[in-house]
């Protein structure tokens, strides 16, 4: 079924690209029709399912954090990071508090459990945002950018909120069970996390460009090292007690850091520098066919071979996953609808994260539609189903699980939807706005 998928969309893709919704509205469609609610050809419960759904979603947010971290090639003091860190800390904080207050006043779920639900809701997803994230190294733009890192970011920044409404739902737990969680699960995993992975992208990535520029290695398996980097950084992280996703994300914007020095190092011929203009990405002078020999002695077309093969390998595995993971919610949904869940989908998306945003962004460098589309583009997808099957065995009861699983599987759907039909004419008009605005 998959592979009949992929292929259509292959066929079929000139004609998608101009269609007003995103793929991953479709792939739902194919899931309702092929579940209960269609023909019913496969069934799926994601609470019996939680443990190899588990290793799915996580793969495809790990690939999606690494090849968001390469698109992002801006020092992470540049100003343009700014709003990517409020997204991901003050935003992404209001609207756990938020989901989690509507989920007990309204619908009356026991405190540590709203909690659990606004922690799992928390992220939004690096997986189905491509539509409103950045769309290559050279874009800049405010909204885009900020949206990206946020993406980035708090993947692995509500993690520590997750743990923390898990210990809240143990009946024995302390004060200094919560001291415990807020010296290792913040202070240390957060900032251990990204700044290992961040030192060993940039680390390997200078290592790999010296080593193919000298070498002239125009054979070298790029995808491998994609593939080691990546299970090098979250095994660390993960082994010292920090955050995997955010070392992953951080070995992305580290391996192109690597880039980015290689050519500050040794710019390429034909790049075109001058006073006032910056040397751009190195994969955009790279040839789409084989570089030769001589070519890649130039460290500047080592570095860009490596970034756009690297590009190339994440792209492709991401939107495998992309096609599965999404095809099977639209399977669950005949198992975990709930008018409920479609309720605080509603509240979440048009009203706690737009409110939020507004506040925090008051008075900053974004402009008016920048600060609307932000608030409107909080997409949940994958982030959340993957922190949905991690809490499930992890000492929940079966009536606490169902509750997440349809909670969270109606919020996802209802983002898929409502994100997948606006995205395309949002952005169009937002693209719009800005080319008048710059004339």
């Amino acid at each position: 079924m998959t592979g009949a998928l992929l292929m259509a969309v292959a066929l079929s893709s000139a004609w998608i690209r101009r269609m007003p919704i995103s793929t991953a509205a479709i792939y739902l469609a194919v899931g309702c029709a092929v579940g209960p609610w269609g023909f019913d050809l496969v069934r799926v419960d994601l609470v019996n399912a939680a443990p190899w759904f588990e290793r799915c979603t996580e793969v495809a947010v790990i690939l999606a954090l690494f090849v968001g971290g390469l698109r992002l090639r801006l020092p992470l003091r540049h100003e343009m990071w700014t709003a990517a860190y409020c997204l991901a800390s003050l935003v992404m904080l209001g609207c756990i508090a938020g989901v989690a207050l509507v989920a007990f006043l309204v619908f009356d779920l026991e405190p540590a459990l709203a909690i659990l639900l606004g922690a799992i809701l928390a992220p939004t997803d690096p997986v189905l945002a491509g539509a409103v994230t950045v769309e290559h190294s050279q874009d800049h733009d405010r909204l885009r950018y900020a949206l990206s890192g946020e993406a980035g970011l708090n993947d692995g920044a509500a993690f520590p909120f997750v743990i923390l409404a898990l210990l809240l739902s143990q009946p024995d737990w302390t004060a200094g069970d919560l001291g415990s969680w807020a010296a290792h699960r913040l202070l240390w995993a957060i900032p251990a996390g990204l700044l290992a992975g961040f030192v060993m992208g940039r680390s390997v990535g200078r290592v790999a460009i010296a080593l193919r520029s000298r070498n002239r290695d125009t054979q070298a398996p790029t995808y491998l090292l994609a593939l080691a980097l990546i299970a090098l950084s979250y095994t660390f992280a993960e082994a010292v007690g920090a955050w995997g996703f955010l070392s992953v994300f951080a070995a992305g914007i580290g391996l192109r850091r690597a880039e980015f020095d290689a050519v500050t190092l040794s710019p390429h011929p034909e790049a075109g520098i001058g006073p006032g203009r910056a040397h751009p990405p190195a994969e955009t002078l790279v040839p789409a066919n084989a570089v030769s020999e001589k070519e890649l002695a130039i460290p500047a077309v080592a570095a860009g071979v490596m970034v756009a093969e690297s590009f190339s390998f994440g792209d492709t595995m991401e939107r495998v996953l992309e096609v599965l993971l999404v095809v099977v919610v639209g399977i669950s949904l005949a198992s975990h609808w709930d008018w409920r869940g479609f309720l605080l989908g509603i509240v979440l998306i048009a009203l706690v994260r737009p409110l939020v945003v507004a506040a925090c962004f008051a008075g900053s460098a974004t402009t008016g539609r920048q600060r609307a589309l932000i608030g409107w583009f909080g997409i949940r997808g994958i982030g959340s189903l993957y922190y949905l099957s991690y809490v499930i065995p992890r000492g929940l009861d079966r009536s606490d699980a169902l509750t997440l699983a349809d909670f969270t599987v109606s919020v996802v759907a209802l983002s898929i939807v409502v994100h997948g039909l606006s995205a395309t004419p949002l952005m169009d008009w937002y693209n719009r706005q800005q080319d008048r605005a710059g004339k």
